[in-house]
């Protein structure tokens, strides 16, 4: 039995953040989840996916997060408990039906999880989510630990419905992928079938039906807003003349901060959890109590914009501060020794700083930069789209996933990436505006997610560039999730479609499709040349399996590759592909027999054929 399903109240369990979430969830009884995979929020989807095989839970990853959420609304109008899940970034993808979701409401709880990722452990940007709520008119939550994620949850899904509308749950990567012992609570019965009621003229978002939902709306945001007023996710730690305002993580940080400064008897702190609508009345009685106050939020100025904006309602001219020189900084995470040098400079109070150990005697820790895996088919593959289009003047738009990696020299694939979907949109526009040969690249799940609209405006205005779908069995980058093109019995289950990515490129009216197995590199470059010399779109499909997904699925047969006496120190093999299984010995090429995987590329490139595999008892 799956771990989060044990029904054992009062039980304390070291859970990772995303699980307790997801923990929380199945403890209010979620019958319905969705989601498109996206780290920091991505083993939330994973623990659900495997409850609902052991269980009446439904879950499904979707073609993407707009889709996403519209399923889930569907759900949640049927009045069955229902958890959207999605990163940062995804959630601007799901602006979409957010919006009017939030006139429209739900008839049962549900949570939309948007997991934002500070400093950009993988992302590309850090924006600051707590905006949607505001545009969007909702509610949010923000756990301040592991063991409030958990609760926070819970109660996300009973705030929704006494509301009848969504809830955000704002979490970022330091409570997603921090852990923690956790006490369980009482798992809710799931209700997995509901009815839907029709009511057209408050469920279909005409002009004048928007009209009063929008009444509708703004009147929730009024009982929102006093629920905040007396949630016990807000609330006052000590007393003192000096204020300090928090959420989230920078809680923990700034209560370390100031027992660590001896300040507990000069320092009062609000730690808002319910942190949106944000609460004039008990911001205004703690600002009436302090002389300066600091508001300690990472990312944007969210709450400091909002307590300034109360400090002038009530008349109070006390300094109040957060982002700024020699303040807090809207970029990047926080950290404890930053938050409180932050906090001794805004008061004032002196303090020794922790002096680093002397290091100066030890070796500098090389430096690791991210790097496609050792027989990945993406490097096998832009080595020969590379090798095609020597002598060309070339654009390379690149997409979300493992393959964005191949920006990195010596590979250097990779000029210009906004999200996902952009590399074959914004081929549109580089085909159009300039001469050089565009050759764009997108994974099979980027593709399916928002890759489709764009190939169907290339081919609708006759637009002249080479989109390379690299194929390698899965959503590779966020953990081997599936993707509508994956073959689900590889998960042993069955009752699922399968989409030949093949077949839509063709329906969609691509005149010019080529399947390539990147690891036959000759073949491959000669297919790349044919595809790069049409005039029109044309799309190449390089179908291989991402070599750690086969290991896991045991589909992989390793065939360790050495280096023999023949090698004249060339190093195409390091200079042109830099697969990690080579290294230096000295000053000669040798590959490590323990992490080379037998694509053979590096032996096909080699001038002196002097690559050849290991043999067994050479391997032994």
């Amino acid at each position: 039995m799956h771990k989060l399903l044990a029904d054992s109240p009062g039980k304390k369990m070291l859970l990772l953040g995303n699980e307790a979430i997801a923990r929380g969830a199945i403890e209010a009884g979620v019958a319905f989840a969705t989601t498109y995979p996206g780290t920091p929020s991505s083993e939330i989807s994973l623990n659900l996916f495997q409850v609902s095989q052991e269980s009446d839970l439904y879950f499904e990853y979707s073609t993407n997060e707009k889709v996403a959420l519209e399923v889930a609304a569907g759900a949640a109008n049927s009045g069955v408990r229902t958890f959207c899940m999605m990163k940062h970034v995804g959630m601007n993808v799901a602006a979409d039906p957010l919006m009017t979701l939030a006139y429209v409401g739900v008839t049962a709880g549900m949570v939309i999880l948007t997991a934002d990722d500070p400093f950009m452990f993988s992302s590309q940007n850090e924006q600051d989510n707590r905006y949607y709520g505001k545009i969007s008119g909702l509610a949010i939550l923000e756990p301040s630990s592991v063991k409030e994620a958990r609760q926070m949850t819970v109660e996300a899904f009973d705030l929704s419905e006494k509301l009848g509308e969504p809830v955000i749950l704002r979490t970022t990567t330091r409570i997603n992928h921090s852990s923690a012992f956790v006490e369980l609570g009482k798992l809710t019965p799931r209700q997995t079938k509901g009815d839907f009621k029709k009511d057209p003229f408050n469920l279909v978002t005409v002009p004048a039906v928007s009209r009063r939902l929008h009444v509708r709306l703004l009147e929730n945001w009024d009982r929102a807003q006093a629920m905040a007023e007396a949630s016990p996710h807000n609330f006052t730690d000590g007393d003192g003349p000096w204020g300090i305002v928090c959420n989230g993580v920078s809680y923990n940080y700034v209560s370390d901060a100031v027992k660590q400064l001896g300040i507990g008897d000069k320092t009062r702190v609000l730690r808002l959890g319910f942190s949106h609508p944000t609460p004039p009345n008990l911001i205004k009685t703690f600002l009436k109590g302090c002389e300066k106050v600091l508001v300690a939020e990472e990312g944007e100025p969210f709450m400091e914009e909002a307590i300034k904006s109360f400090a002038q309602e009530a008349g109070l001219t006390l300094p109040i501060a957060g982002k700024g020189e020699k303040l807090f900084s809207r970029l990047y995470e926080f950290d404890p020794a930053m938050v409180l040098r932050v906090i001794a400079g805004y008061f004032g109070v002196s303090y020794t700083d922790s002096r680093p150990p002397d290091l100066s005697d030890v070796p500098e820790i090389p430096q690791r930069p991210p790097n496609l895996c050792a027989g990945c088919s993406h490097r096998a593959t832009f080595y020969a789209i590379k090798k095609a289009a020597e002598g060309m003047e070339t654009i390379y738009p690149t997409d979300i996933g493992c393959y964005t990696l191949g920006f990195l020299p010596p590979l250097a694939m990779g000029d210009f990436l906004i999200c996902m979907g952009s590399s074959i949109s914004t081929s549109c526009g580089f085909s159009k505006a300039t001469d050089k040969k565009v050759i764009s690249f997108i994974g099979d799940s980027t593709f399916f997610h928002s890759g489709l609209t764009g190939l169907v405006n290339a081919v609708y205005n006759n637009h002249n560039f080479t989109l390379v779908i690299l194929d390698n069995g899965t959503t590779a980058m966020t953990g081997h999730q599936p993707n509508p093109g994956v073959d689900m019995a590889y998960f042993n289950l069955s009752g699922y479609g399968r989409i030949s990515i093949e077949a839509v490129v063709r329906a969609i009216g691509v005149e010019h499709v080529t399947v390539i197995k990147p690891y036959k590199v000759k073949k491959s470059i000669e297919a790349v040349k044919a595809a790069i010399g049409y005039k029109g779109v044309s799309v190449i499909i390089s179908q291989e399996m991402c070599t750690l997904y086969a290991r896991s699925l045991k589909k992989l047969t390793v065939r360790a590759f050495r280096v023999t006496d023949k090698c004249k120190n060339h190093r195409d093999c390091i200079d042109q592909i830099g697969c990690p299984a080579f290294y230096l010995e000295g000053e000669r090429v040798q590959i490590n027999p323990n992490t080379c995987v037998g694509c053979a590329v590096c032996a096909q490139i080699c001038p002196e054929n002097a690559i050849t595999p290991v043999k067994a008892k050479q391997a032994g």
